[in-house]
């Protein structure tokens, strides 16, 4: 079986990861380097292991969730589906098994607010686990003077929590904003559709979805 270890040690993979976060910077995007999928990589992991799916699955969350962003290598729009066509062409020649390789296409390609949808475990633990990923240290940007309104809102967000209660009933979204440098209705303007999409998520997973920015629940 095909393990994430022998994914993140692909040195063509790696390429495309930094010329897809390349991409992303010449258009003004935030970060989408290895520090991101990294991150989406473990949590996806760490959201199945916690609802005790057993380890392949999880694995395979982790898997789908260092490739998600792939597909900012051939443009930004409908990164998703073009992510899960490269996906399947590269874990095809290593090897993947086709049932595998399947589930994790399906995530990949299913992963962004504008048309995913969380079909499966491994898609909605992917999901919440990309669309949790906002943090200061993701802004390119270190002219605060010309921040647009994505600038604002990620530099506010001083820390990000991702939690699954013991009863395993609940996933929290915990931000602390700090309101200097964007607002709490600037968040929802440009994440709200993000938010809807991680309730559907933590749905499909058995869970209630719950956003919490500074102690205060909104959703």
């Amino acid at each position: 079986m095909l393990t994430y270890d022998e994914v993140i040690k692909n040195e063509a993979i790696k390429i495309y990861i930094i010329r897809a976060d390349e991409s992303l910077g010449a258009l003004g995007y935030t970060k989408h380097s290895f520090d991101h999928v990294m991150h989406v990589a473990q949590m996806a992991g760490y959201i199945l292991e916690t609802l005790g799916y057993d380890e392949r699955t999880a694995e395979l969350a982790k898997i789908a969730g260092y490739l998600h962003d792939i597909g900012n290598l051939v443009n930004r729009s409908e990164h998703s589906q073009s992510g899960a066509v490269m996906a399947w062409s590269i874990l095809h020649d290593m090897g993947c098994d086709p049932a595998e390789l399947a589930t994790i296409v399906t995530a990949i390609g299913n992963h962004d607010e504008g048309s995913g949808v969380p079909v499966n475990a491994v898609a909605a633990a992917l999901i919440l686990a990309d669309k949790a990923d906002v943090r200061w240290t993701r802004v390119r940007n270190t002219d605060i003077s010309t921040f647009d309104i994505h600038d604002r809102v990620n530099y506010s967000v001083k820390k990000s929590a991702l939690r699954i209660n013991d009863e395993k009933t609940l996933v929290t979204l915990e931000l602390t904003v700090d309101i200097a440098f964007g607002s709490v209705m600037d968040y929802f303007e440009i994440f709200m559709t993000r938010m809807l999409l991680c309730r559907k998520a933590a749905e499909k997973l058995g869970l209630q979805f719950k956003l919490i920015i500074n102690q205060q629940q909104l959703i």
